[in-house]
């Protein structure tokens, strides 16, 4: 199937590593130029040379996404190099897990900060551009704890139902201008940022971390944890050309773990 990507322009938010990463994988093998960013710049430049190996053009820019000027000189090099951006993922690293308890002021507005407004600032900068050529994608990688808050992450837990928010108000606004915009929820994946939570978990309940993680498993219908390219797979068809009438929506890759209807 033909996904119509090749000769697209693709940002995808810290993608030296995880989720980020297999997108970034993922839409290259389908012909998209691609924007790396992340705060690792070594990392980054490893992720750029193996997809350069696909024959596309890759452009890596070491970027803190929670300070806006970074994000301004990001989004402005990438307009430089490639003259446009078709295809936003916005995605970063998750906040500390713990209750409400256990965390100041300054934590909560870390993560508002981290998630919630590296997003707005993506979204800031790219979307005018789309807007104006009357074409783009945005999709925004929050997590299931939007749809089924999960037992101590109240920081994500609450800061990405903000970017749920976000992704359905801009979905409504800017439909008329053909920029589409959606949410996508990964369940327990198999990445690095999993397998450290894993091991706090482990550690406060003094299980194994393979116990913790076998225990998530068997909460989905597959039993089975996803593994980052089953996710990317799914990000490339919602920014692809096959996917034009479809906006506003969020959906859940987790193999079944949410339960409810909706």
């Amino acid at each position: 199937m033909d996904l119509g990507l090749n000769q697209k322009v693709a940002l995808v938010a810290a993608s030296s590593r995880g989720l980020g990463k297999a997108v970034a994988f993922a839409l290259a093998k389908e012909g998209a130029s691609i924007i790396l960013c992340s705060r690792n710049g070594d990392q980054l430049l490893s992720v750029q040379e193996d997809i350069m190996e696909l024959g596309v053009d890759v452009l890596a820019i070491p970027a803190d996404l929670t300070i806006y000027t970074e994000v301004k000189h990001l989004v402005k090099e990438a307009l430089n190099h490639f003259g446009k951006i078709d295809i936003l993922v916005t995605n970063c690293g998750g906040p500390p897990t713990g209750g409400f308890l256990d965390f100041s002021i300054d934590d909560w507005e870390k993560a508002i900060t981290l998630n919630l407004m590296s997003t707005i600032f993506l979204c800031k900068e790219v979307l005018p551009q789309m807007i104006q050529r009357k074409q783009g994608r945005i999709i925004m990688i929050a997590s299931i704890s939007v749809k089924q808050p999960i037992d101590g992450l109240i920081l994500s837990n609450t800061v990405r139902a903000g970017v749920a928010g976000l992704a359905k108000s801009l979905s409504n606004e800017f439909g008329k201008d053909n920029v589409l915009i959606n949410l996508v929820c990964p369940g327990y994946t198999k990445t690095e940022r999993v397998t450290q939570l894993a091991s706090v978990i482990s550690t406060k309940r003094k299980i194994s971390t393979d116990e913790v993680i076998n225990e998530w498993a068997s909460q989905n219908a597959l039993n089975r944890l996803a593994t980052p390219d089953e996710f990317a797979n799914v990000v490339v068809f919602l920014a692809s050309e096959k996917a034009s009438h479809l906006t506003g929506v969020s959906v859940q890759i987790d193999g079944g773990f949410i339960k409810s209807l909706l």
